[in-house]
Order: structure tokens, then sequence, then C-alpha cells
């Protein structure tokens, strides 16, 4: 194994004792997984339907104990039972020796503003479970009382979110975990903790239609713990073709990656997108780049039965 993969496992792995980082995955696809970040988002320009989608992240290949996330979202829009969206979001990352699970109920509530569009208001409520299941391998048979030992631990985990759509256009503003939980547990007379911090998003797209006889779809993602600041920024191209959608785009992470973007919807309801993501920080010398994959399946909720009354005096 070379020294600069070592390195990177024990960068990853000592996310332990009081450390407060960077915590949230990243997706390139972001504009397919809104929901798990902004709860506000869910069900909003969704007509009586039901939408999963299913993103994998390998992220930094070739490089050992690099994260892997994967997400499952499923929402919908549930007007003709009550006011609002339901959705479950769930991810999983693993990041060198550790394992961190989000599971997450989310409901919105839909106000309409004018003939401009919807804001939705939203609240998600889950939990979040983190563990650590480190292989150490020192340099003598003799054991470092000072290295972590593997632990488990669950505890809350609450997001909020503001999210507006327009015809043509959205925004929102969100923050997760906003609880900062700590989840700890003594193994061997250790105390071990980790300590989720909360984190800001600001999101925004536009979609620009008749370009090229096509459209073309530009978004931003901004992210932040108040220690460190990222974002995106896409613009992908979108052209029909006997009712089926192609699109291409490219994508720009600040000193992270370079991404291009395709996907390809055989029919309305259905989706499937990859992106690579080019490496442009220090990691560039042992990194094969980033994959990701994603597929999103709606499906419209059955129309309500008609019912019909006849009374004996109209017969």
């Amino acid at each position: 194994m070379q020294i600069k993969n070592v390195v990177l496992i024990l960068f990853f792995s000592l996310s332990l004792t009081g450390l407060i980082a960077q915590q949230d995955k990243l997706i390139t696809n972001f504009m397919y997984d809104k929901m798990s970040i902004n709860p506000g988002k869910t069900g909003i320009d969704m007509d009586n339907s039901i939408c999963a989608t299913s993103i994998y992240r390998n992220q930094w290949d070739k490089v050992n104990g690099a994260p892997n996330s994967a997400v499952l979202n499923i929402e919908g829009n549930f007007s003709r039972l009550f006011k609002g969206g339901l959705g479950l979001a769930f991810y999983h990352d693993a990041i060198g020796f550790s394992r961190q699970n989000n599971l997450l109920l989310n409901y919105s509530y839909p106000i309409q503003i004018g003939n401009v569009g919807v804001l939705g208001l939203g609240l998600g409520i889950g939990i979040i479970n983190y563990g650590i299941e480190p292989n150490w391998v020192p340099p003598t048979s003799t054991i470092d009382p000072s290295l972590p030992l593997g632990f488990a631990a669950t505890n809350l985990d609450a997001n909020f979110g503001a999210y507006f759509q327009g015809k043509d256009f959205y925004a929102g503003l969100s923050s997760t975990h906003l609880s900062e939980s700590l989840l700890e547990k003594s193994v061997a007379g250790l105390d071990q903790n980790y300590q989720t911090a909360r984190h800001y998003y600001l999101m925004g797209g536009k979609t620009f239609d008749d370009v090229l006889n096509g459209k073309i779809d530009a978004q931003v993602l901004m992210r932040t713990d108040l220690v460190k600041l990222s974002f995106d920024l896409n613009a992908r191209y979108f052209y029909t073709l006997n009712d089926q959608v192609l699109y291409g785009g490219l994508s720009y992470r600040n000193s992270d990656a370079i991404a291009v973007l395709f996907g390809y919807s055989p029919i309305e309801r259905f989706t499937v997108g990859y992106s690579y993501d080019i490496t442009i920080n220090k990691l560039s010398s042992v990194s094969r780049g980033s994959h990701e994959i994603l597929f999103k399946y709606c499906f419209n909720l059955p129309e309500p039965k008609m019912t019909y009354s006849r009374n004996p005096r109209w017969l």
C-alpha cells in the first residue's frame, strides 16, 4: 500500500473525540437529491405522484479508504389525502474505518404565492448512526492505548428547509443536523464520541427554454458548516427526440473537481444518469476521479373512483 493511501485512511478515520468537521455527503447530481438536504422540497412540483431516486457515488476511485456514498429518496405529493408532501430520505457514507447512516421522515407544507410559485416549508425528523471499526497495524506487537477502539452510537437527527418553486426557477435555504447530536459510547473504559455539526445550504436553479432546439438547466448549490465553504455550479443541455430525452453537461466544485454529466429518459417517468468527476486538488496524483450513477422512477397515483348516486324521485 502506498504511503499516501495510508495517510489518507488515517485522515478519514480519525474523526473521533470532539471532532466537528464537514460531515455531509458530496453529490455531483445534487439536483436529484434536493429533498435529503432541504425537506421543504418534499413533494413540491409533483402532481399526485411518487418518485424514488437512488444515487451511488464512488469518490476518488483507487484511493483506499476514500468516501463511498449511497442515497435513496422516496417522496410524494398526497394532495388528494392531505395538504403537503411526505418523503423518506436515507443515505449511507463509508469513509476509511467509519460508517454513517441517516434516515429521516420529511414533511413539507406548501403555500401558494399568487401566480408566482409555491413555497414549501419542510421539517425532517429521524436518526443518525455513526460507527467506526478500526483495523490498526502497529509497527510492533505492543498495543498502543492511544489508538481509538471501535464503537457505534445512534441519536436524534433533524433538518429544516424552505424551498420556492417558480415557473422556470427554484431557490432553497436549509440546515441539516439541527440538533447537533453527540454520539458517544464507552468502550474498554475509553470514552469515544462523534459530534455532529450543523450544516447550511443555499440552492438555486433556472431553466432556459428554446435554446438550440432544446433547453438549458443551470444549478448552483452552496454548503458550509461555518468552518469550510464549498459550492457546485453546473449546466445541462436537454434534447428531446421522439418523446425520449437526452442530456449532457458540465459541473464545477471549487478546489475539488470538474465533472461531466450524462443522462437519458426513455420514458417520461424514468431517468438514468452518470457523472464522472475529474479531480483537480492534491489527490489528482493518486485518484482516478469519482463516479456517480443515478436512477429515478416516478409513477402517478391512481385516479379516485367516480361515485354516483340515484334518487328514486328522478328515476
